[in-house]
């Protein structure tokens, strides 16, 4: 399977890694990737994912026991990081939470999807559709809701579900899903012209989002607790494709499906983890060396999952 290793998942990392270097030399600015990473994520993504769930078969797609496997997993990596950071590395709760969240998000969408659509054919992409239609809602929701109650000490339940509500629809991805699953559900069609317009934005999305994201990890140094940063690439990378792998298999998950839901597990977690990490300016250090370090073992990684799914 040496073969999977470069026909899938090196093309991905080498349109990470050209970012990085360009940047890293100064062909392109801090500035000039934060606009390449704002169009792809504020724009170009949320028509991809607008497309999708416009266009998505539910019946099919929706599947509970890929979703319960999914998030079971996640919401479990959470509480692992969470726990572990407390227990083991004696962090504050607040900084507790923000490693938690490290563990639960996977980078979903920029590595995701175009690692199984190299992996198995576009065709084979409703479950990632599926489980990105959830994830910023459902990571969000957790980390802020867990976030809001520990900076309250548990006080304060309509500020905490006023911040969970503000945060979740000022994402232009959800947004971007919502909106999708309005056309889906109403029956609508996009017009031919705008649907030839949106392919043309799709086509740019995730090649011009991998670019950026090399060129934003240029900004992310390996610093902080190097034994913190190993927990947290054990679990995203190891544990909750584990746990996916072990419910699908018990659940019947369908094999596309669950091809979907154990490869985007596996996932190293998105600079989604850094921005919520800033947010709350906690475990920014840890949060950041995460995604860089993760980011590359996860070459190997995914790899070795793509073994186990053969």
């Amino acid at each position: 399977m040496l073969q999977s290793l470069i026909d899938v998942i090196l093309p991905v990392f080498l349109v990470v890694a050209a970012g990085y270097i360009a940047t890293q030399k100064g062909f392109f600015s801090p500035a000039q990737i934060d606009g390449l990473m704002k169009f792809t994520q504020g724009f170009a993504i949320p028509c991809l994912l607008f497309r999708a769930m416009a266009n998505l078969d539910l019946s099919s797609s929706f599947d509970p026991a890929l979703l319960i496997s999914f998030y079971t997993g996640a919401a479990v990596c959470f509480c692992i990081g969470l726990t572990g950071a407390r227990l083991i590395f004696k962090r504050d709760w607040e900084d507790c939470v923000a490693i938690g969240f490290c563990c639960l998000f996977s980078n979903s969408v920029l590595l995701g999807l175009p690692i199984t659509e190299r992996a198995f054919g576009p065709e084979n992409l409703t479950g990632n559709y599926a489980i990105i239609a959830f994830h910023s809602p459902f990571c969000y929701g957790l980390g802020i809701t867990a976030m809001e109650v520990v900076r309250n000490r548990g006080a304060g339940g309509f500020k905490t579900v006023s911040s969970v509500l503000t945060a979740m629809f000022k994402n232009v991805l959800i947004l971007g899903i919502a909106l999708g699953f309005v056309f889906n559900l109403a029956g609508l069609s996009i017009p031919g012209a705008v649907d030839a317009a949106l392919q043309l934005l799709i086509r740019a999305a995730l090649p011009t989002a991998l670019f950026a994201l090399g060129g934003v990890l240029v900004q992310y140094r390996p610093e902080g607790d190097l034994r913190t940063i190993g927990f947290v690439c054990v679990t995203a990378l190891m544990v909750h494709p584990s746990i996916v792998w072990l419910m699908g298999g018990t659940l019947g998950v369908k094999q596309d499906l669950f091809r979907s839901g154990v490869l985007n597990a596996a996932m190293a977690p998105g600079f989604n983890a850094y921005i919520f990490a800033n947010m709350y300016g906690r475990a920014k250090r840890v949060a950041a060396s995460s995604v860089l370090i993760a980011t590359a073992a996860s070459v190997l990684t995914i790899w070795f999952w793509l073994l186990v799914l053969s």
